[in-house]
This record gives C-alpha cells, sequence and structure tokens, in this order.
C-alpha cells in the first residue's frame, strides 16, 4: 500500500495512511495561499495526523499562520538563489512526541565529527559500477524489497522504477558478477537545478564496504555534469551510517522531521543535509 501522488492545481501533494500525512512535494506560488486551506481540509476529511511541506521560505508567513513550523530549510536551494523550507503541522499530540531525540543526538554528534573526512573509496577488482538502465529495473526492486521492509514510496515496485526512470530520476549501481548489490538515485529538478540523493541500499552481505559513500561520489559528479547546484538528502534519523556518509562528503546538517516517513515498518524521524556544487 503506497501513497498517492495529485496534481493539486499546480502543486504537487502527496498523501495516504501509509505515511499518515500530506506532504507537499512541489509548491507552485500562484496556489497561495488557497493551496493551504486545501491541505488543512483535506488533513480534515482523512484524518490525516500531519501536513509537511517543501515551500520557497520567503512564503513561511503565510504557513506560519495556520500553524506550521520551520523543521528545517536549504539555502539557495531554488537555481541557487532561492532558500527552501520544509515545514510541518501536526494534528496528534502523540505525532508529535519525538520519542528518539537521544538516540538521534548521538547519531548527529557522531556523524559531524566526521565532516568532511575523505569519503571516497576504491572499488575493488570484484566489483563493477554503472548508471542503470531498463535492463536493471527488476534487479532495483530487488534490492530495495530486500533491504526496506516498508518505504515512502513504492520503490520495490517494477512500474514506478520504470515511470520514474523515463522520468527525472536516475539509478546508480555497484554489480558483483553482474548481480546488483548496491544502489541509489537522484531525483532531478531540473527547472530549480536541485536533485535529491535517495534510495540508497545495500544487500547486507555487502554493507561495510564503502559501496554507498563510493556510489555518492559518482552521483555527485553525474548531477555536475548536468548543471545540478544544490544536492540534498532527507534521511533517516537514527542511522549512524547514511548520516556519516553525508557529512563525510562535506554536506551540512540543517534540521530534523519529526515522525515523518514510513521507513523500515514505523513511522521515524528524518534529517536534511544539504551541499551546494
Amino acid at each position: 500500500m503506497s501513497d498517492k501522488v495529485e496534481m493539486i492545481n499546480n502543486s504537487i501533494i502527496q498523501h495516504g495512511k501509509f505515511n499518515d500525512r500530506i506532504y507537499l512535494m512541489k509548491t507552485n506560488t500562484k496556489d497561495l495561499p488557497e493551496i493551504i486551506y486545501y491541505l488543512d481540509e483535506l488533513a480534515g476529511e482523512k484524518k490525516y495526523s500531519k501536513i509537511f511541506v517543501k515551500v520557497p521560505r520567503e512564503y513561511n508567513t503565510k504557513f506560519f499562520q495556520y500553524g506550521y513550523k520551520e523543521e528545517a530549510y536549504i539555502p539557495k536551494f531554488y537555481s541557487g538563489y532561492k532558500d527552501v523550507s520544509f515545514l510541518g503541522k501536526f494534528f496528534s499530540e502523540n505525532r508529535k512526541i519525538d520519542m528518539s531525540e537521544n538516540i538521534d543526538q548521538e547519531v548527529i554528534k557522531t556523524a559531524l565529527t566526521k565532516s568532511n573526512e575523505s569519503n571516497i573509496g576504491l572499488l575493488g577488482s570484484e566489483y563493477d559500477y554503472r548508471i542503470c538502465n531498463e535492463k536493471d529495473i527488476e534487479a532495483i526492486a530487488r534490492v530495495y524489497s530486500i533491504v526496506f521492509e516498508t518505504y515512502p514510496f513504492p520503490i520495490q515496485d517494477p512500474k514506478y522504477i520504470k515511470d520514474t526512470m523515463e522520468d527525472n530520476v536516475v539509478y546508480f549501481g555497484v554489480f558483483k558478477n553482474n548481480d546488483l548489490v548496491s544502489v541509489s538515485s537522484t531525483e532531478i529538478d531540473f527547472a530549480s537545478q536541485n536533485a535529491e540523493m535517495t534510495d540508497f541500499a545495500t544487500i547486507p552481505n555487502f554493507r561495510s564496504k564503502g559501496l554507498s559513500g563510493f556510489l555518492l561520489t559518482k552521483m555527485e559528479s553525474e548531477m555536475k555534469d548536468r548543471n545540478i547546484l544544490t544536492l540534498y538528502t532527507i534521511c533517516r534519523s537514527c542511522s549512524y551510517g547514511i548520516n556519516i556518509i553525508f557529512s563525510k562528503a562535506g554536506y551540512k546538517f540543517t534540521g530534523k522531521l519529526v515522525n515523518n516517513t514510513n521507513i523500515a515498518g514505523n513511522l521515524e524521524n528524518m534529517n536534511i543535509w544539504y551541499k551546494h556544487i
């Protein structure tokens, strides 16, 4: 069961009971302030416990008036000069409670001590790397099915992989004996010249070998070649591994989204990291 993605006038939202939220993924400012009223009405109708929005920071005040608070932000997100905010509004007292605050703080503290350490590993001779293509779709879906019990988007579905690959997502893979063992993706917003570095997954037997860090360097190089200016990730706040990878690569931590995403079987906090290239 996955939440559905819809166009609302000129903006894009995702919503459903899987994440028990509305996510305003792409805000067209022509829809303001009317879309704020629509989101409230939809949340009330469906009894969602959170609205999460990604919006140009200059429009924060409009959302603050309706009970939103900033959870994170990224400077120069849009075309290298306009900031973005990640705002949250809760409709449940329970969902506001940050049950993993202590461990999250330890993860960030540890990750920040690794800031700008070398993140580049040499790929062993037993591995091959390449950008994935349609022939890899089934393998990509299989890796995601093995690694993630649940995920906020249906990445375990080959049709979803195919559709996104044909649209704005580039998948990167490390292979051993022609078998995909580690994968990641970039979701590109060409108009705003930013990309989300996401969907990192490595088969359990191949972890702790630096494959995700290697993929991240390849992703960055590819995005630079495509004239992307800002890279960011929304990653699990409880994961030492993924937060350390981004800190080592020179990304900056800028905030946490509380009880935001259904991943690995539970609603989890998510951290925001960004980097300008």
